[in-house]
Formats: structure tokens, sequence, C-alpha cells
């Protein structure tokens, strides 16, 4: 007799793409601490309005549970490959011996530029040009989000300008490319083409950057050339909620097999995957309908929500934004550059802070020299057979991690890690790294 075949990929249809973002705001435990003004200087609030896009501000400040998904935006999502599958990690599991854990990932690097950061940035753009804005410009890290808003202002025939993190600039000559070949302009930050690059360079020319700096010059890019408005990857509200798209599916794949994950985890800097696929769970938690836990995997160059402080503070260097009450390091904080540079941020946004405080949200921190976080990768890699970004491995590490945690205490647990995006362009990483 022929054994069945075992199915390991959980593929939604793409009539169940959800039409609607989930906005947990509404349902959080206590009310967000709204922006505020610093006591001194011009009014930042107003800064933002000039430079940011109306019905994004309109969405950070939203009490409404959901948010209808323009039409044009959910074709724009089929096209690029939404939904996307969830996977279960059988490979893995025997890898590690593992008896009592199951383990499960989402695949949210099959989008074309390789990361969930295509989910906002095709929203960004559709809504800046129905504002009437020609150029888009933006701040990158480790150049997934760069390289996602390059490919959706391509889409939507809109011109880009992003404003790349020196040190990940220097060493990723193909994603440069990338974003070249879509047709925007890629900077290495701090750079000569805004007054507050200039500024940094003159104090130190070896700057590596870092990702508050880069945001700095993507809104006084947006302040200084008509046509152009700034557009954020993550940290801020309206970014979460166009993130859920993540999250929604995730929930239907999991009933589809009638599971349900005891443990999520997402590698954070700013928070954009880890509440994409976080948050709606979050959500279901908040209102009694599941019991289920969290973990941010974060890098100890930026420990935001493991050594932080709760408090008010800047969102860039410059000093252009608001005050925001987040889990910080401080917006000066100097950071030592690491191969998964889109963590290495000084702040995890809002929303998460608040989960955290409330112990909601937990978090885990591991070592600069990014040791353990390859050795993870190469692992998966394989057993099962794709290769994640760095940022990505940290997600992996941790729910090894916390796999081998129940294992030794005997309790059976299902996990679900978020595999943000791949690692086809940080192959030199990789070639660092494992000394290959």
């Amino acid at each position: 007799m022929v054994k069945a075949m075992e199915i390991d990929q959980i593929t939604l249809p793409i009539d169940e793409l959800p039409n609607k973002w989930y906005n947990i705001m509404p349902d959080l435990p206590e009310p967000l601490p709204p922006p505020k003004e610093p006591e001194t200087g011009p009014s930042r609030m107003e800064f933002l309005a000039r430079t940011m896009i109306k019905e994004c501000l309109g969405q950070e400040m939203s009490s409404q549970s959901w948010v209808s998904m323009p039409e044009e935006i959910r074709e724009l999502y089929i096209h690029m490959g939404r939904p996307r599958p969830l996977y279960r990690a059988k490979r893995l599991e025997k890898r590690l011996g593992l008896k009592k854990v199951r383990l499960y990932y989402k695949r949210e690097d099959l989008s074309p530029t390789g990361s969930h950061k295509t989910n906002t940035a095709i929203a960004q753009a559709y809504y800046a040009r129905k504002e009437g804005k020609t150029t888009l410009s933006t701040e990158t890290g480790a150049g997934q989000w760069g390289t996602a808003l390059s490919y959706a202002a391509s889409l939507l025939e809109l011109e880009c300008v992003v404003f790349w993190v020196k040190s990940v600039y220097d060493w990723k000559s193909h994603r440069k490319t990338l974003m070249n070949l879509l047709g925007a302009k890629a900077y290495s930050s701090p750079s000569r083409e805004t007054k507050f690059g200039r500024d940094v360079l003159a104090k130190n020319p070896n700057s590596p950057g870092s990702l508050g700096i880069a945001i700095s010059e993507g809104l006084e890019y947006a302040e200084t050339h008509d046509g152009a408005v700034y557009c954020l990857g993550s940290v801020l509200n309206h970014v979460m909620i166009q993130q859920s798209v993540i999250g929604l599916e995730t929930i239907k794949q999991f009933d589809m097999i009638d599971e349900k994950p005891d443990l999520l985890i997402g590698c954070l800097g700013g928070g954009s995957n880890f509440g994409g696929i976080a948050l709606p769970f979050v959500g279901e938690v908040l209102k009694g309908k599941r019991k289920c836990e969290f973990l941010a995997a974060q890098s100890m160059a930026a420990p935001n929500l493991v050594k932080g402080e709760y408090k008010y503070d800047f969102g860039d260097v410059a000093e252009h934004t608001p005050l925001l009450k987040m889990y910080t390091l401080g917006h000066k904080v100097e950071m030592t550059p690491i191969k998964a540079d889109g963590l290495r941020y000084h702040a995890a946004g809002p929303i998460i802070s608040l989960l955290r405080k409330h112990n909601i949200v937990k978090a885990v921190a591991y070592p600069t020299d990014e040791k353990s976080i390859f050795e993870a990768a190469r692992m998966f890699l394989q057993t099962e057979g794709w290769l994640p970004a760095p940022e990505s491995s940290y997600a992996l590490r941790a729910g090894i991690d916390e796999a081998f945690k129940a294992e030794k205490a005997g309790l059976e647990k299902t996990i679900c890690m978020n595999i943000s995006g791949h690692g086809w362009l940080d192959l030199e990483a990789y070639k660092e790294k494992l000394k290959i």
C-alpha cells in the first residue's frame, strides 16, 4: 500500500486573501500614549504633515479595528505573490531531534524583492500617487525596505530616493544594483545630499551611519523637494496596520490544519515584521479568544526591548519627528554595525513597546558576533532548503532555543517563526561569518 503523501506546505487560496487590515489600537490594554511636541523648536507634528502621506497619518491615529484595503492594493498583493505559504519545518525538527515540539514558519521571503517590506511599500506608494506625489524618499538599513519601496515606486510609476546606512551600503553591492534596476537612486548615509548628512560627515567623516541618521535624511529630502513625500518602513502604527496581512493569513492557515501556535517569534528592530505576524494574534489574546505567547528576537547591538527605557524619545537623530513613547536606547546612541543591520535601531515601535510594558511581548537579545545566528541559518538551509536573511535568522535561532527548552521540560509546544526575508543578496555576510 502506498503511503499517503505528507504535505508540509499550508497554502491559502487567493480568494481568502484578507480585504481589510487589522488595527490593534482599539484593543490595547491601555490607550497608546500620543505623540508629543518637544519643549523647544518648531512643531514636529506640522513637519510630519508636510512630509508624510496624509492617508498614512490618518491611519496612525485610527480608532477603527479594521481598515479597508483598496482593491488596487489587494490586486497588487496578489500580483506579488500573496497569500504566502506557511510551512511545517519537519526536516528541521528531525535534525534537532524534536519529539514534542512542532515548528512552523511563515514564508515572507517569497516577495519579488525578497522580504515582507513590500506589504507596506505597495500601500504607501499607492496612497502617495493618489495624493499627487511624484517621488518617494526613505531610509533603509539592511536594504530590504529600500528595495521594496523601489519596487513599489516602479510599479506605480513614481521616482524613489533611498538613504542607505553606510556600513551596509559599502558591502551590499548587488542589492544596490537591484534598486538601480528598479529605477531608484540609492545614497550612502550619511550623505552629501542633505544638510544633516553633511553635518554628520563634518563631525565624523568615517561615520558608519545608522537608521536614525538615514531617517533624518529621508525626511529632510521630502521637505526640500517638490513632489516628494517621506515613507517609513517600520516603527509607526500605519506600518503595523499594513503589515497585519501577514498575521491575518497565518491565523487562517493554522485554522485550516486545526492547529494553534503556542509561541510566535519574529526578529525585531523597529517592529514591522514582528508586529505584522504577531499583532492579529495578540488582538485575539487580548479579547480572550486564544492563548499564545510572543517573543521578539534582537541583537545586543540594539536591544531596545531588553535594555531600553520606556520613555518619550525622537525617532531620528536630527530630531525631526515628534516624541514617541517607546522602549529606547536613546536616539543618539552609537550602535555597533552588524550583518543583520535591519535590527540596528534605537527604539521599538510604540505599539510593540506598550505590549512589552504589559509583558505580553517578551524579548531576547543575541551577541553581536552573530555566530549562533548564522549557524542557525545554515542548519535551516541544509534542512528546509531556503536561505533566510540574517535578520530572519534571529527568529530561527530563538525558535530553536525555545524548542530545546520545551523538549527538556517535556512540554508539547507549537512554535511559529516569521521568515521575513531571503538571504540571496547577503551571501558575503554568510561567507564571512561562517568562514566559507
